[in-house]
């Protein structure tokens, strides 16, 4: 990674900028731009402290002003993640490593995203640098919050602080956060960007896997993490198929940014289960390392499989799986924990005809992701609970995230269904700032109390959040004794509805039909 990060830093050389055809202006032009972002005052200071400041000429264009933007959140991160690098020495105990280490893989991920959005070769648009920087704000705030949530903020964590988040996020509001998505750069039905070979693959109805793994010995490899190891070592980034046959495999899997275009496709989730145990409360990890499968290679589809985490609710968050991959699917899967079960943590998601299980914020993060035809079960938390089935976590007003729950079943689970009078449960709560959580189309069963929501700490966010409910049924779909909160609405308008369909919020249709998973792309 050392390697790459030092070729990436090719991309910032502010001799390339000068290229730019720009206007040289007087000193304050700077101010011109930077007083129409959220944090004008890092953006000014950013300028001053470049070492170039004074060669550098003033942008005319938003487009140009963007991408000298771009450029210093770039500088600004490699000279963070060095820094950061070396505090691994000053972290006094386990937990403050295990934050730390987090902390050095987010980085670097951020990195790689300004790199991806930069780079001419991507030719990624409005909308995919939106998505791109808004999983880099996440993960430098995924990064503070490990350090939070295992009481060790004191030390390191103010070691580590500094001003990539707000560039970050000033980049994120000159983008414009309301960046369509390119729902046509596709042929056929597949993205333009696939290889002939590849849609060729995807339309045949059987996929032959290159791999197969048994636990009894019958297929190439008795471990999914060998398997994935030898996908590792493959030739090219095409569309690679692991069959996990069915049995329960213990492991903890990272799938990461280099094993692009992973298909782990199992015998149902009845029978294919990915098992672990890594918990906040027992174990010390972080939420963001709790989980038993982590993928953040881009293009990946799971089909067929359970992911589970077994630490129970009395070792609170556990994370069953977590994903921050781009143009992800997973498609009838099962997800088994109990608080914090699936972690959508960034990028573009969708979820197909799978089932979800939990207690506390079970479906939470901030990607912008999908649920279609799920089935979303809570069940029976600890004495004195509740339960709350989304925590949506945008941090940002210009982050293109949220969780869009479409046309759904949330129901109690076998061991919540007794004891339903004990243990009130709630679509979701506010876990930052600018929330974003939407129920449509969805049947809501009776254990679902009438308020709806429910507040995260006193009036935190509940001006700022966004929450919606449209033309919902079942028992629990009444709205007349929900929150009042100025950020709740009850959603009449089919056309703002449909900002949250796969067509919109996730791009679906440029990139799902190349899965050969169906997709209902509007309401």
């Amino acid at each position: 990674m050392t390697k790459n990060l030092g070729l990436f830093v090719l991309f910032l050389s502010f001799s390339s900028l000068l290229s730019l055809t720009l206007s040289s202006v007087h000193s304050n032009g700077i101010d011109w731009w930077c007083n129409r972002t959220p944090y004008p005052e890092t953006c000014k200071q950013s300028w001053r402290d470049n070492d170039n400041h004074q060669k550098l000429f003033i942008p005319k264009l938003k487009a140009d002003f963007k991408k000298l933007e771009l450029q210093i959140s770039l500088k600004q991160a490699l000279k963070a993640d060095s820094h950061n690098k070396w505090l691994g020495s000053k972290c006094r105990n386990d937990k403050e490593k295990a934050a730390w280490s987090d902390c050095l893989k987010l980085y670097e991920d951020a990195i790689l995203l300004l790199n991806k959005t930069l780079d001419p070769s991507t030719k990624c648009t409005d909308f995919d640098a939106q998505t791109w920087l808004s999983t880099a704000l996440t993960n430098l705030d995924t990064c503070r919050a490990g350090f939070v949530e295992l009481g060790v903020s004191d030390f390191v964590w103010p070691l580590m602080s500094n001003n990539v988040s707000k560039l970050i996020s000033n980049t994120l509001a000159t983008n414009n956060a309301s960046a369509p998505p390119v729902t046509n750069a596709y042929k056929d039905g597949f993205p333009i960007w696939l290889s002939p070979g590849d849609r060729k693959l995807l339309q045949s109805s059987s996929q032959s896997p290159n791999l197969v793994v048994a636990k009894d010995g019958s297929g190439d490899h008795e471990t999914i993490k060998a398997a994935l190891d030898a996908a590792a070592k493959r030739s090219g980034s095409g569309r690679f198929i692991i069959h996990v046959k069915r049995g329960v495999y213990n492991e903890n899997l990272e799938i990461g940014n280099k094993l692009k275009n992973i298909m782990l496709v199992g015998d149902g989730l009845r029978y294919t289960i990915i098992t672990g145990s890594r918990s906040v409360g027992g174990g010390g990890y972080t939420t963001f390392n709790s989980a038993t499968v982590a993928v953040t290679g881009e293009g990946f589809i799971a089909q067929g499989i359970t992911f589970r985490n077994t630490a129970g609710p009395e070792n609170h968050q556990a994370v069953a799986l977590r994903s921050g991959a781009d143009l992800s699917v997973f498609y009838r899967c099962g997800f088994e924990g109990y608080q914090d079960t699936l972690y959508v943590h960034s990028q573009r998601q969708f979820y197909k005809e799978c089932y979800i299980y939990g207690t506390v914020d079970f479906i939470f993060g901030n990607a912008a992701a999908v649920l279609q035809n799920c089935m979303i079960y809570a069940r029976r938390p600890m004495s004195k609970q509740k339960n709350t089935i989304t925590a949506q976590g945008r941090t940002d007003p210009n982050q293109n995230t949220g969780i869009s729950i479409h046309n759904s079943r949330v129901m109690a689970a076998a061991d919540l269904k007794p004891v339903l009078s004990s243990f009130k449960t709630y679509l979701g709560r506010p876990w930052k700032q600018y929330s974003r959580t939407v129920f449509m189309q969805t049947y809501l069963d009776s254990l679902v109390d009438p308020a709806g929501w429910l507040e995260w700490d006193g009036d935190f966010a509940l001006n700022t959040l966004y929450y919606g409910e449209y033309r919902n049924l079942g028992p629990a779909a009444s709205t007349s004794r929900r929150v009042k909160w100025s950020g709740y609405r009850v959603i009449t308008s089919s056309s703002e509805a449909s900002q949250f369909t796969v067509a919109n919020f996730i791009a679906g249709q440029s990139w799902l039909p190349a899965t050969g998973v169906r997709f209902t792309a509007g309401l």
